[in-house]
């Protein structure tokens, strides 16, 4: 059974006023639906990255342009907390995604306070790097054989896996075999969602343009679980830590890479090399521990770099 559509369900007077009050950790305000929460990592704890003065890359006209004009143009995703966030009031983006693009920019050489960040849907990712609107991309974007054949990929520099997102009071969901009956939420047309759809048909699925639509529903008792990448629930966790929870282990891998133009090999190995450096050096921990660690969930080792010869 497949459900598209809001079903309202009346709260009680002073169960609203309640659940407002934790709805504005997420959201602007109460009763805005799908407002992106504005609180972010601290400034003031994020790591600082060095710049690499001497780094040249000659042999990537991707780089070549971005060094002539003085910064990079990066792809990213702005409402997804402690990954890719944009703080609308100073239009300042932050989470761990956005810091991996910050070291990948010291790495080539071009300080990490000069790049404009450019939000990216998800369906236009491809398109905005081969048209050159973008010179890499970094936002949850996993990394898989069809998308290989129109982008290249440098990563993965974390390894996600779908998992379930529910209130801190929810005792009987541990896993997608708990689903039968219950409401679950991802976004439309999503991987997570088709995943549900197809392997938990029992569940009863609900369909949103965006995740913080479904998180507003959760904290509403309109749904009973939300489904996506863990490491998009664990930012959502850490904006609420006192009322939401991860259920479970991860049921699929979903490698996150840098994309790239396809035609670009020298970009991709010099951020796979910028990669490896930035792990063996703290700089990926550190970021980590600044954003999505805030969740209470440890940094994980990082995952084996993916270094496929060029095409």
């Amino acid at each position: 059974m497949i459900r598209t559509t809001r079903v309202p369900i009346r709260v009680p007077r002073a169960l609203g006023a309640a659940l407002c009050a934790a709805l504005a950790l997420l959201a602007a305000a109460c009763g805005k639906d799908g407002s992106p929460p504005t609180k972010g990592p601290a400034a003031d704890k994020l790591p600082h990255y060095r710049v690499d003065r001497n780094f040249t890359l000659p042999a990537s006209g991707t780089w070549t342009r971005a060094k002539k004009r003085g910064y990079f143009v990066v792809g990213a995703k702005e409402d997804q907390p402690y990954l890719g966030e944009k703080d609308p009031a100073t239009g300042t983006y932050s989470g761990f995604d956005i810091e991996i693009a910050k070291m990948m920019s010291a790495s080539l050489g071009l300080p990490p306070s000069t790049i404009h960040f450019r939000t990216i849907a998800s369906a236009n990712r491809e398109t905005a790097l081969q048209n050159g609107q973008i010179d890499y991309y970094v936002g949850t974007y996993t990394i898989n054989a069809n998308r290989k054949k129109l982008v290249g990929f440098a990563g993965p520099y974390f390894m996600a896996g779908q998992s379930l997102l529910v209130r801190k009071d929810e005792n009987d969901i541990h896993g997608p075999g708990d689903l039968e009956g219950r409401r679950v939420c991802s976004a439309a047309g999503s991987t997570p969602y088709q995943r549900i759809q197809a392997d938990y048909p029992k569940a009863v699925l609900v369909g949103y343009d965006t995740y913080s639509v479904c998180v507003d529903n959760l904290l509403t008792y309109q749904v009973d679980a939300v489904t996506t990448d863990d490491a998009i629930l664990i930012g959502y966790a850490a904006k609420a830590p006192g009322e939401l929870k991860l259920a479970g282990d991860p049921f699929s891998k979903e490698p996150y890479g840098i994309g790239v133009p396809r035609s670009d090999n020298a970009l991709r190995f010099a951020l796979n090399d910028a990669l490896e450096a930035r792990q063996r050096n703290g700089d990926w921990k550190k970021a980590y521990e600044a954003t999505l660690g805030l969740s209470g969930v440890p940094a994980p080792h990082p995952p084996a770099i993916d270094r496929y010869p060029a095409s």
